[in-house]
């Protein structure tokens, strides 16, 4: 068992009430829009205040540093409580959150690479921890730095095949600077996600993986702070027990919520409800990078020449087309 430091109760404190700012951003800035995914976005409220707040390590002010611990949000649906942490770390004004979804704000439905903390579109499900694998394998044996890569799945997710790929690629290829944080609050889009709350399986699936399994509940800051302190040596799954719509009175963890707002007198009192569980107003300022990371210069990229095909020549056909697909021209290689 690893060695772990524990935060003392007044930092656990500032996280449970970050965890509750994030909520009440969430369902606001849904509410504001009239659509969005605010009982996805409270489910994941501690993951993502012990993470940021806690956990990662990065310049609040310069998202796009390349000493920064990485993160992609792969249930990208829950993009709100992403631009309430960017909120809270004073990168984006509390104010444009309630600009969400308009078209002229970048704060989109999903998170996208025009958002200045944002390296990966994430609204079609399955592909955000391939992603974080290649950022992972690029720092371990490429760049040859400290930074640590996060990504946060849903549990409807975990159906796509691709995530289970990651997985073994990950596993082969030992990122042990990868961390996966599976938000398993029971309910998909229309019905309970397959496994609901067997916890276990999810454990012994990501063991058969090669990965650390870790269960938590995903609601305890405390416990939160642990697994992520543990999280060494190998691929590691934080496995977060959670319940959809989690600080919502009356939808907590009931079905046919996703995807839905709340109406503007039930937000503001649940907002309410949630304020008055907030003991500090005091925000907890991010913790910097190690400086670790080489410079990247992508200014001088060139296409190489292209070949000079005779006619009669014999070529293995993809190489050609690979090639006038670069050129950005259309059509098959004659």
């Amino acid at each position: 068992m690893e060695s772990y430091h524990k935060p003392d109760q007044q930092k656990l404190q500032a996280l449970k009430d970050t965890a509750n700012r994030l909520r009440i951003s969430s369902i606001q800035a849904t509410t504001a829009a009239g659509s969005g995914h605010p009982t996805s976005c409270c489910s994941a409220a501690e993951i993502m205040a012990v993470l940021f707040f806690h956990t990662m390590r990065y310049k609040s002010q310069d998202p796009r540093n390349p000493h920064n611990d990485r993160f992609v949000l792969s249930k990208g649906h829950a993009a709100p409580i992403l631009y309430a942490v960017w909120a809270e770390a004073g990168f984006l004004a509390e104010a444009e959150l309630l600009n969400l979804r308009k078209i002229s704000s970048d704060l989109d439905g999903h998170p996208v690479p025009k958002q200045a903390f944002t390296d990966v579109a994430t609204g079609s499900l399955g592909q955000g921890l391939g992603a974080a694998c290649g950022m992972a394998y690029t720092g371990k044996y490429f760049d040859k730095a400290s930074y640590r890569v996060y990504c946060l799945l849903g549990d409807g997710e975990l159906s796509e095949g691709s995530v289970w790929e990651a997985m073994a690629f990950a596993s082969i290829y030992k990122l042990d600077n990868l961390v996966a944080i599976l938000d398993i609050n029971r309910l998909g889009q229309s019905d309970p996600a397959p496994l609901q709350h067997q916890m276990d399986i999810y454990q012994k699936r990501c063991e058969a993986f090669g990965w650390h399994a870790i269960i938590v509940d995903g609601h305890s800051v405390e416990e939160l702070c642990k697994a992520f302190g543990q999280a060494k040596h190998q691929p590691t799954a934080i496995i977060a027990k959670t319940f959809k719509g989690r600080g919502i009175t009356g939808v907590e963890d009931k079905e046919s919520w996703h995807g839905k707002p709340l109406p503007k007198n039930m937000a503001e009192q649940i907002i309410q409800e949630i304020y008055s569980q907030i003991q500090s107003k005091k925000k907890i300022l991010a913790t910097p990078p190690q400086e670790d990371a080489p410079s990247v210069d992508i200014a001088n990229i060139r296409m190489p020449s292209l070949p000079s095909y005779k006619v009669g020549d014999k070529v293995q056909n993809s190489h050609p087309q690979g090639l006038r697909a670069g050129t950005g021209q259309a059509g098959p290689c004659q």
